[in-house]
């Protein structure tokens, strides 16, 4: 199924409907389903692999539901809508809530660990000190990227990746929080606040490989803007407006292998038998395998409107 069959357009009345709270550290998608139908398929588009045409989403990327459902689990299958809500609603989880074991088996596939929050400060801390005295406009532009982000903690952290903990706003420490925390203290007119927290998303990026953790930190950076425009103007946003983040965010924050800027598990590799001229009759023949490219992964230019190939940068 692909998503452009599952999207429902907002009504008038549904962009002008108050976002709820959300102060736990596991957002459930089922609660985004319900009050934000629409919401739930943009986190969960990939862009590189949609057409105008067709929409697809991100994949699973590993094989840790497939006990779930089979094929609709699999590793390269897509995460719909259905498979992650309703009964299927709790399967999707921050690594701090996941069990032990199931984190060891992580930590050993895919080499995923999570950062201390305290960690995570000094870096960012690091990064942003030539940048302290810019101006609020260029400030906010300055492109950041987190590599291999899983839930996003140097993007935005709403909980800290160790505890699970929420941690207060004043105490969050990453470059969208660094950005929104110099918004919130200098922007006094509502509509120059939101123009420069579109602009502070729109320069925020990050890529993971895996589908779960990806869509985690998407709805960790939405959740994020939630908690700033309350803080700001005491009052929650409208949907329109957290759609309008969202979308920025399903751009921005991709699925990727970063040692090979495609999509994860999209290259394919096909078994050559080579006969080689031999003395002995019994040699077995030598295997060789050629391996075609994967999907390239494609991000948005914000100052063109157009995706352009993630590689063509880093090259």
């Amino acid at each position: 199924m692909l998503v452009a069959e599952t999207m429902m357009k907002p009504s008038e009345e549904d962009k002008n409907q108050i976002i709820d709270e959300c102060s736990s550290t596991d957002i459930l998608e089922n609660t985004i389903r319900e009050q934000m139908p629409n919401i739930l398929d943009i986190l969960l588009i990939d862009r590189t692999t949609s057409t105008s045409k067709a929409k697809k989403n991100i994949i699973w990327a590993n094989e840790n539901y497939i006990k779930h459902g089979n094929k609709a689990y699999a590793a390269t299958a897509q995460m719909r809508p259905e498979l992650v809500t309703g009964q299927m609603g709790q399967i999707i989880k921050p690594r701090a809530l996941k069990s032990k074991e199931r984190q060891k088996e992580r930590t050993k596939s895919k080499a995923e660990v999570f950062t201390p929050t305290w960690i995570v400060k000094k870096q960012n801390d690091e990064v942003e000190k030539d940048y302290l005295d810019d101006d609020l406009e260029i400030y906010v532009k300055r492109t950041w990227l987190e590599i291999t982000c899983g839930e996003a903690p140097y993007m935005a952290t709403r909980y800290d990746m160790a505890t699970s903990e929420i941690v207060p706003l004043n105490e969050r420490v990453g470059f969208v929080d660094r950005k929104l925390k110099r918004i919130n203290e200098e922007v006094v007119d509502k509509a120059e606040w939101q123009r420069l927290v579109v602009e502070a998303y729109k320069s925020s990026y990050g890529f993971e490989w895996s589908g779960d953790s990806l869509l985690l930190a998407r709805e960790n950076l939405l959740y994020t803007y939630r908690d700033y425009y309350f803080a700001k103007w005491l009052e929650e946003p409208l949907y329109g407006l957290f759609e309008d983040i969202a979308e920025i965010i399903s751009y921005n924050v991709f699925q990727m292998d970063g040692l090979k800027y495609i999509i994860p598990l999209t290259e394919k590799r096909e078994k050559i038998v080579e006969v080689q001229m031999s003395l002995f009759d019994d040699e077995e023949p030598e295997e060789r395998w050629n391996i075609k490219p994967g999907k390239r992964v494609k991000v948005m230019n914000w100052e063109t409107n157009k995706m352009e190939f993630f590689d063509k940068g880093v090259k």
